[in-house]
């Protein structure tokens, strides 16, 4: 079974930064995309970035140029460099590993808070 694991969470003023990591274990034998997702209150779930297999990423509009997902195959950790924070960014961030290629897939994490405030 694999699991999933957001960490790096927190309350950080406007313009502020904060780095998220998603750890994902268990029986995974082979590199899989990885992204990262989140939800505001009363808003739907929504892409923020992701990152292939072979590290090509992807970004939402809403964050090109302020957000960096990269990755590290050795430890099936993904991470979300977040720069120049925003209140609108204020959410539960959610991860996921994308293993539907194998038919065995999306599994996701329990989410970490991210509050962008003053």
């Amino acid at each position: 079974q694999v699991q999933v694991v957001e960490s790096g969470g927190g309350l950080v003023q406007p313009g502020g930064s904060l780095r998220l990591s998603c750890a994902a274990s268990g029986y995974i034998r082979s590199i899989y995309p990885m992204g990262w997702y989140r939800q505001a209150p009363g808003k739907q779930r929504e892409l923020v970035a992701t990152i292939t297999s072979g590290g090509i990423p992807n970004y939402a509009d809403s964050v090109k140029g302020r957000f960096t997902i990269s990755r590290d195959n050795a430890k099936n950790t993904v991470y979300l460099q977040m720069n120049s924070l925003k209140p609108d960014d204020t959410a539960v961030y959610y991860c996921n590993i994308d293993r539907r290629r194998d038919r065995l897939g999306t599994t996701w994490g329990q989410g970490t808070q991210v509050t962008v405030s003053s």
